[in-house]
């Protein structure tokens, strides 16, 4: 089955997930994260994304991005590679790819659904403890540290008149975290490329798209029925 062409479309938001080659991480200390946030934010600058959310794992880098042209994406994301991986590899005495194959992204509909795609982001191997740690944009919303690499959407302003409204808000939105359909949901549409918010955006998407922007329903399309003749 052929693979089918990614979702990259500017103006929209997309939750992306780059892992590391299997038996590989893609940062090992805080030299290692420094170097990487720092490529991610020039790669972004470089190529008109907006970084809207991240996280640093072991072996994952979580992103939500917002591309202002429609190669951007992809630009960044390949830029982000010649960036980060020569010196990865000189300082840890390796060679080879560094990626596990192409990143994966899916498109998010504005709203509820971007609002719960960086409560994800956010979560993700950052929250321990009531507090973030220092790889995940939840340090900058929680009011602990200042990212000048890190915008902001517009729902993120929307949750209070204050930096600290929208702190306390956003804190106990981390607190409480995602129901777990949500949570399969959001993943689910990143690995599979997907679209991810209501069914009309769905559908808008894939008309502007061109290719299914949902996975299809699994097992054979049912039959049509017979018609029976009108009588007259």
């Amino acid at each position: 089955m052929a693979r089918l062409a990614r979702l990259a479309l500017p103006g929209l938001p997309h939750c992306v997930l780059q892992q590391a080659v299997h038996g590989s991480q893609l940062v090992h200390d805080d030299a290692d994260r420094t170097a990487l946030l720092k490529s991610v934010h020039v790669a972004a600058e470089r190529h008109q994304v907006a970084v809207w959310a991240y996280a640093i794992e072991a072996r994952a880098l979580h992103l939500v991005l917002c591309p202002s042209t429609a190669e951007g994406l992809g630009r960044m994301m390949q830029a982000l590679g010649r960036l980060y991986v020569p010196g990865f590899n000189r300082r840890h005495g390796r060679t080879g790819a560094l990626w596990a194959g192409r990143f994966r992204a899916a498109v998010v509909e504005p709203g509820g659904w971007l609002v719960q795609a960086l409560v994800r982001v956010d979560r993700l191997g950052a929250w321990s403890d009531g507090e973030a740690a220092a790889w995940s944009s939840a340090s900058h919303r929680l009011g602990q540290r200042r990212d000048p690499g890190l915008a902001d959407p517009p729902e993120w302003w929307d949750l209070g008149n204050t930096p600290f409204e929208r702190e306390s808000v956003w804190r106990a939105r981390l607190q409480q975290g995602l129901p777990p359909e949500v949570e399969a949901a959001l993943a689910r549409a990143v690995h599979g490329a997907w679209a991810l918010g209501s069914p009309g955006f769905q559908a808008k998407l894939a008309a502007t798209a061109g290719r299914p922007t949902v996975p299809r329903p699994a097992g054979r399309p049912a039959k049509a029925k017979r018609q029976e003749p009108v009588p007259n």
